[in-house]
């Protein structure tokens, strides 16, 4: 009966966003309120349970969105975005031009939210291809492979970071498998996929034909734009090396271990974008504080619907169903890593965000962690990985795509979710040959 009670719940989570189009973080309360009181919690004690899930979960991840969406803003309005873009572009040339903006999309996707991100580069992307006289997808599809993985993958993106907190996994470490994995997914998504979906026409949106680029002058230069956007990666890969390789009392280890928490890189790199990618730049304090208020007001649903799957998944513990699908996996023969894969491309499917699948397919197999002594890291990985899968119609980056780049339906199944499909496949591919080694 717990099994049929959670299905039943999720199906109303799909009914409730999908077909009513309720708001996220309203859908997730109601749904964790029919849970906790369907397997026989006290209706006062869900309540408790609700606010429970939401403090938890908003307690770590207020601090890394909120410094993340700054960070991101800046990145894009400064201009280091489009430096970063045009140099690799500069250096790889017309032959190589996919491999310049995989790595774009890359270096800017990893601070920057995914519909962001896609906003700012998408109408670098026009320009490049109609400059260089290429396919549109042939050019367009291989960032936004990048972009989506790192979305997907890689804290500080809000589901990775929310779904390690919720596993307790080591963020360094999920950032460093993350890497290992999202390159050959990428390569595989972008580049080689792109070139066989050269006979779907795409052409971009006419008020998008001729982007406002930024003049040479008005940009920072590459090095401080890559440094900067790439700034907490950094942190926490010296900090991770820092906690393997350096004694336990040395000062130096404690340094760096501490500046790379994910919240103190995230805070660090944010003072340091101020000054490089504002103050520096001539602007005033009072801009810069401006623009980091407008990246604040962008994340705020998102926080919302976050803190509503921390509800779901708080209820799904405190009634015990958690334990009781922990019990019944158990004993499967199937990887944990695959059964977790699984349950979040089936919540993705049904529901369309990939953060929302994310988090729920979390509340749903943490009790695997303890059971199997399966590595929190690669689960995060591997539901990062379904919440990616099969991308269609109930999914908002699905229209973004359709839209700018003025398709049929028919085509951005074709080349959207054959994409995001392959970032999936490919993901629990990397997962399962890197749980071997590990």
């Amino acid at each position: 009966m717990p099994l049929v009670i959670v299905v039943l719940g999720i199906l109303l989570l799909f009914l409730l966003v999908a077909k009513f189009k309720l708001n996220g973080f309203i859908s997730f309360v109601l749904v964790s309120l029919f849970v906790g009181i369907a397997e026989g919690m006290e209706p006062i004690t869900v309540v408790s349970s609700i606010q429970k899930g939401i403090g938890n979960i908003l307690g770590f991840l207020v601090l890394i969105l909120g410094l993340g969406a700054m960070l991101g803003k800046l990145v894009a309005e400064s201009g280091a975005a489009q430096r970063i873009t045009t140099k690799l572009v500069e250096k790889f040339g017309k032959k190589s031009i996919q491999w310049a903006v995989v790595l774009t999309g890359f270096i800017v996707g990893i601070p920057m939210f995914y519909s962001v991100g896609f906003v700012i580069l998408v109408p670098l992307v026009f320009t490049i291809a109609a400059a260089t006289g290429l396919p549109l997808l042939y050019v367009g599809l291989p960032m936004l492979a990048s972009l989506s993985v790192t979305h997907g993958y890689l804290p500080p993106h809000p589901a990775p970071t929310a779904i390690a907190a919720t596993f307790n996994a080591d963020i360094g470490k999920t950032l460093f498998y993350g890497i290992i994995v999202a390159i050959p997914a990428i390569i595989v998504a972008g580049p080689f996929l792109s070139r066989t979906m050269m006979n779907i026409k795409a052409s971009p949106l006419k008020e998008l034909m001729n982007p406002t680029i930024l003049k040479d002058e008005e940009m920072p230069g590459t090095g401080i734009s890559i440094f900067t956007a790439l700034l907490p990666v950094i942190l926490m890969a010296i900090a991770a090396l820092a906690a393997l390789f350096l004694p336990v009392d040395s000062i130096l280890r404690s340094i760096l271990v501490f500046c790379g928490d994910p919240v103190m890189a995230m805070l660090l790199s944010v003072l340091v974008a101020i000054y490089t990618l504002g103050l520096a730049r001539g602007k005033s304090m009072k801009e810069v504080m401006d623009t980091v208020g407008d990246a604040v007001k962008g994340i705020t649903m998102v926080l919302l619907i976050i803190a509503g799957a921390g509800a779901l998944k708080q209820v799904l513990i405190d009634s015990g169903v958690s334990e009781y699908i922990g019990e019944a996996l158990s004993g499967s023969a199937i990887s944990p890593l695959v059964l977790a894969w699984l349950i979040s491309t089936i919540i993705r499917v049904c529901v369309g965000s990939a953060t929302v699948a994310g988090l729920t397919a979390a509340g749903i197999v943490l009790p695997l962690i303890e059971g199997t002594g399966t590595s929190a890291e690669l689960m995060v990985l591997a539901i990062g990985s379904g919440s990616l899968m099969l991308s269609h119609v109930n999914d908002s980056g699905f229209w973004l795509f359709k839209e700018y780049f003025n398709l049929s339906i028919k085509d951005t199944l074709k080349s959207w979710t054959v994409m995001e499909t392959t970032v999936g496949v490919m993901g629990l591919i990397g997962v399962l040959i890197l749980n071997q080694f590990i």
